[in-house]
């Protein structure tokens, strides 16, 4: 008897497995870990929605290698919850890669647990160059980096601000403030690195968290160093803040160049109507660009509209959608999840410049960053960001702000 109820045990089992097998064996899982609650929820939701497209056009043409892709949503509001959940998504629903991640902290931990485990990691819009300078094997990164956006956002002083004022660069006094996580810290100390080897004038840099309800006493200091230029390095809520609290205290610089982070949604342009205008903004490549030389970008937005309703909220989704889709062609080029495999297809993956939405190349170095992805200069005209610089790109000429 015993032995007849072991017999049947083990026939249920074996039926069990051909009843399950059958249908995991046609899905890829990856995982999708991004802030989708607290402060980053709206630039976190932005730049899934980018992975989430490119997805669903890889399913709609045969998946991976034909097996369709599942995609697992992970919240990650902040260091710790992006340890646990990384943790959950390779150890408990073995995925075969994660996407992310948008912010720097975020992906600074989470990267740690998936190259620990073995699991490759797709960054798409973290910007911190230490991410990918741990000699992490399995991290790879689609996207610029602060040291791109620190760059372009002092070349735009001496190249588009200080000719659009006819001024010398040199004579422009200079404030550089950033919020002190690894993002703004990042960008803020590149900046200040940038003008001191142009010998440009900065005259005040101050560090403040992101959390801030009050930021009177930093704007007071910007008002009596007599900035001309103020450089942030910002989330959404203390660039609102920062605006409402220099209009205020009767703060008006020349120019205000923010980088990237709250300065690239409409939800801030909305909030902060005119006073927003002729405002600029370093950041990834926005859908205000020249298609000629970001094929397919007409055909993204059109797709995103349809999708969603409205018109894309940040550029996020669009260098979201554009790496994504890099990697998921890296990932049916390996024709495997075997993490050795990917690695290798990574490092072969080449695409010439201008051949993207984004209007990106990819050409991966050994540390798993893109060499050929770079920011644009953007400027609040009318309630829209347009891309103003490189000239290459650009959709409209820089004006003066109000």
């Amino acid at each position: 008897m015993i032995k007849h109820f072991k017999q049947l045990a083990t026939a249920m089992a074996c039926l069990t497995v051909m009843a399950v097998t059958p249908s995991q064996a046609q899905d890829v899982k990856v995982g999708a870990l991004y802030p989708f609650s607290g402060g980053l929820a709206l630039l976190g939701d932005e730049s899934f929605r980018g992975v989430e497209m490119a997805v669903e056009e890889r399913n709609t043409s045969g998946g991976i290698n034909g097996k369709k892709i599942t995609l697992l949503k992970a919240d990650a509001v902040d260091a710790n919850q992006a340890v646990g959940e990384a943790r959950r998504l390779t150890s408990v629903e073995n995925v075969s890669a994660i996407f992310g991640s948008y912010a720097s902290g975020v992906s600074s931990a989470a990267t740690q647990v998936t190259e620990l485990a073995g699991v490759p990691y797709f960054e798409l819009g973290a910007v911190a160059d230490t991410i990918t300078g741990r000699g992490f094997k399995y991290l790879f990164r689609s996207n610029a980096t602060a040291k791109s956006f620190a760059d372009r956002s002092i070349e735009s002083i001496v190249k588009v601000i200080a000719p659009n004022l006819k001024i010398d660069p040199k004579a422009l006094k200079i404030a550089i403030i950033y919020e002190d996580g690894p993002y703004g810290t990042l960008v803020g100390g590149f900046q200040k690195e940038e003008a001191k080897r142009l010998g440009l004038n900065v005259v005040e840099t101050q560090a403040y968290s992101a959390k801030s309800v009050d930021l009177s006493s930093l704007v007071l200091r910007l008002k009596g160093s007599g900035a001309d230029v103020v450089l942030q390095t910002s989330y959404q809520n203390d660039t609102l803040l920062f605006f409402r609290q220099a209009a205020s205290a009767g703060f008006k610089p020349k120019a205000v160049i923010g980088a990237g982070g709250g300065y690239s949604l409409q939800e801030t342009a909305q909030a902060l109507g005119t006073s927003i205008e002729g405002v600029f903004n370093v950041d990834f490549p926005q859908v205000t660009m020249k298609e000629d030389g970001a094929p397919g970008l007409k055909n993204f937005v059109a797709a995103y509209q349809k999708r969603y309703g409205v018109q894309p909220r940040s550029g996020h989704s669009l260098v979201n959608y554009v790496g994504a889709k890099a990697f998921l062609d890296v990932m049916v080029e390996a024709k495997s999840t075997d993490k050795e495999k990917i690695r290798s297809a990574v490092l072969s993956y080449k695409k010439l410049v201008g051949s993207s939405a984004a209007g990106w190349g990819f050409q991966f170095g050994e540390n798993g960053q893109n060499q050929l992805a770079s920011s644009n200069l953007m400027q609040w005209q009318g309630g829209k960001l347009l891309t103003v610089f490189p000239e290459s790109v650009a959709t409209a000429k820089p004006i003066a702000a109000k």
